[in-house]
């Protein structure tokens, strides 16, 4: 029998709800390209519920322990003294998420022996060593387009929030005032704008269709052209590099995932060469950004704004300078786990265990690293290396 060790994170601050906002979210079965849904034998949660803190479990306890398998949550996951550290020298399956990640370093792939598969709840895998998984033949697998949607919609919310200067204009009310000049003078229109993504993968490509009606002229840049068709049917600019891309771009939303590549890609070299005035909007991983760069782009005005919903190391410390930079409008990791999307990703990590402890074959969609090399969507997306350096600093973060 395996023991599963899986980390999410903290219940509410006031306790696991005990009614929901909504009584249902929709039922989502098929994707936009066709793939299915998560499709495992049963569930046993209700969707809708919260199940990516520690005591929602994913929904996994029933069916593993029915198996005779082992099952240990914790949100103790950074340090050599965590729960996390202390549970992984007998674990044979780790489960994580992008937004509470348990970092796999080769450190850590090395104190757990038994370990064989490395399982995301969520989407991006560049918390695991990968290259460590391929020489040890550990599996890693990810819940793919499970709440691509949700982060989409995310970044059309971040974009919209930039351009119009929604947060101060809030803030403003909420402090009493009617300050309109205030307001606006760092308001404009996206309608006209020229918006490119780097990545125009499900998600990336999510945001084109969304921002389509938007009126606005879009761009694109990836290492796997889109159909001719698709580029006529949203009328879309193709870039060979991101460079050529970002010259043109009044925002630049990234999407693409985090591996040696894509490593600090926004540094003070490519910002530089961005229009003054532009909007970053990164909702892939905050490596993909150089964290210094950015602060210093807002400071002079480089950039008009950075929306992010991701950081490094997550959480991020107290101290991170993304928490009080100007003009920005950070959130802690939540576009890809809302209700809705963690009914998918639940859903999906069983499907997935069930596949491997069934011994049959987890869809090639799933798949990052699978028999001692880049497998499946791995193939497709990653490039073989180590992203983890400098994670341990998440050990630093303290909640307020």
């Amino acid at each position: 029998m395996a023991k599963v060790l899986c980390v999410l994170y903290d219940d509410p601050v006031n306790g696991m709800p005990k009614r929901y906002a909504r009584d249902t979210v929709p039922d989502i079965t098929r994707y936009h390209d066709g793939q299915t849904a998560p499709t495992p034998k049963a569930i046993d949660f209700t969707p809708g519920e919260l199940l990516g803190s520690v005591s929602g479990e994913l929904g996994l306890r029933r069916f593993l322990e029915s198996q005779g398998h082992t099952l240990v949550v914790t949100s103790d996951k950074d340090g050599p003294n965590s729960r996390f550290e202390k549970e992984l020298a007998d674990a044979d399956v780790v489960i994580s998420q992008p937004f509470w990640p348990a970092y796999l370093t080769a450190e850590r792939i090395a104190k757990a022996p038994k370990l064989k598969l490395a399982l995301t709840a969520g989407i991006g895998s560049d918390h695991v060593d990968l290259q460590a998984a391929v020489k040890r033949g550990i599996t890693v697998a990810e819940v793919t387009y499970s709440n691509s949607i949700s982060v989409a919609e995310h970044v059309v919310m971040m974009i919209l929030s930039q351009v119009r200067n929604y947060l101060p204009s809030h803030e403003w009310v909420k402090q009493g005032g009617w300050n309109i000049a205030d307001c606006v003078e760092r308001a404009y229109d996206l309608e006209g704008m020229h918006v490119g993504t780097v990545a125009a993968g499900r998600i990336g490509a999510a945001v084109l269709r969304r921002l389509k009606p938007f009126d606005v002229k879009l761009h694109y840049t990836d290492r796997h052209r889109l159909p001719e068709q698709v580029e006529r049917e949203l009328n879309l600019t193709w870039h060979a590099d991101v460079e050529s891309m970002v010259r043109v771009c009044d925002i630049v939303t990234i999407n693409c995932p985090l591996h040696p590549e894509t490593e600090h890609l926004f540094d003070e070299k490519l910002i530089a060469k961005m229009k003054r005035g532009a909007y970053i909007i990164n909702t892939a991983r905050g490596k993909i950004c150089d964290r210094d760069a950015i602060v210093r782009a807002l400071e002079s005005g480089q950039l008009a704004g950075y929306a992010g919903d991701v950081w490094f190391p997550q959480p991020a410390p107290r101290d991170h300078p993304w928490r009080s930079m100007p003009h920005q409008g950070m959130t802690p990791h939540t576009s890809g786990t809302t209700l809705s999307a963690q009914a998918r990703y639940a859903a999906g990590t069983r499907e997935i265990l069930e596949c491997f402890f069934a011994g049959t074959p987890i869809r090639d969609e799933y798949l990052i690293v699978d028999g001692g090399k880049l497998a499946g969507v791995g193939a497709h997306s990653y490039s073989e290396g180590d992203a983890t350096k400098g994670s341990e600093e998440a050990s630093r973060y303290q909640p307020a």
